[in-house]
């Protein structure tokens, strides 16, 4: 694969306003403010989903999941047509303090993906706003607003993203809230894998001209997470449960089961091929996230069935 360049635009106002915060919070502030972005990483989508769908409430978390997916595939997919740069990469009065890849080069835009839209402000206002609109609660709501402002918020303070990054990052996330469910929610049951499929085929155009990892890891999670959450529904159709125990006892298990198998699937590879960013490279992250999402999700609830035995609930 040829050298990703990436386009360079923003407005001055933006510049200025990036450069004052680092200047004025200082690096100790800034650092402060960078743990907020951790409300929009990874781990945290893992957390919640996790806690939903494993244990609370299977339907929430179905509902939030089918938006998040959305969300992580859409972004990389409007990142990759506007190829815009992250700021530090154009001005070095910017400095990077959280980067997307820490294991990566900060200035290797294969790894660390473009800057527009954010996609920790998509991912922050589909899950906090998923959340407010399922429950309708106003802790919920309050959370909707806070969590998304406080992340995005973070990621112009470390330097990442532009705001206009991050205002595009909001309206899309909000946008997918909204739209989604009220796709699925015209759905018949019987007929939801069409859904899911058309979506799926949709989200796969950016086979043809992604050049991120980001966009590869987040089709393999959409494509693993309807699969399982079909075979689930079919095939094993566990309880949830309100019991303290066992709510960490599998969030922890689920947990260790998803990075121990994307562990364990990187290992035939090598770090070099891995980090290459070519198409096949690139392939094989889609797969690896697919088959790690259907057995995370879908799998490892049969799991849950042993809890019956300790559960005097039941």
């Amino acid at each position: 694969m040829g050298v990703v360049v990436g386009n360079s635009f923003w407005f001055d106002f933006e510049v200025r306003l990036m450069e004052f915060l680092q200047r004025t919070l200082g690096e100790t502030g800034v650092n402060i403010f960078s743990f907020f972005s951790t409300f929009g990483e990874e781990m945290m989508l893992i957390l919640i989903l996790g806690f939903l769908f494993w244990c609370y409430d299977k339907k929430a978390g179905t509902y939030v999941g089918i938006n998040v997916m959305m969300g992580i595939v859409l972004t990389p997919l409007i990142k990759n047509v506007v190829w815009r740069r992250r700021p530090y990469f154009d001005h070095e009065t910017i400095k990077c303090f959280r980067p997307v890849e820490k294991d990566a080069d900060i200035y290797d835009i294969a790894a660390q993906g473009f800057s527009f839209p954010s996609g920790h402000s998509t991912n922050s206002a589909a899950v906090y706003g998923s959340l407010a609109r399922f429950y309708k609660k106003p802790v919920f709501t309050v959370l909707a607003f806070v969590l998304p402002f406080l992340v995005g918020f973070s990621r112009v303070v470390v330097g990442c993203h532009y705001p206009t990054d991050v205002l595009c990052g909001w309206l899309t996330g909000t946008v997918i809230v909204f739209v989604m469910p009220a796709i699925i929610s015209r759905v018949d049951e019987k007929k939801l894998w069409i859904a899911y499929l058309i979506i799926f085929l949709i989200s796969a155009i950016g086979l043809f001209y992604c050049k991120t990892s980001d966009y590869f890891s987040g089709l393999g999670l959409m494509g693993g997470f309807f699969c399982s959450a079909l075979f689930e529904k079919r095939f094993v159709n566990f309880e949830t449960t309100r019991n303290p125990l066992f709510c960490v006892t599998r969030l922890l298990g689920g947990i260790i089961v998803y990075f121990a198998l994307n562990t364990l699937f990187k290992m035939p590879f090598s770090k070099e091929f891995l980090d290459s960013g070519v198409f096949l490279a690139n392939i094989v992250r889609f797969f690896r996230y697919a088959i790690v999402s259907f057995l995370t999700i879908g799998v490892y609830p049969f799991f849950f069935k042993a809890e019956g035995f300790l559960n005097k609930d039941k």
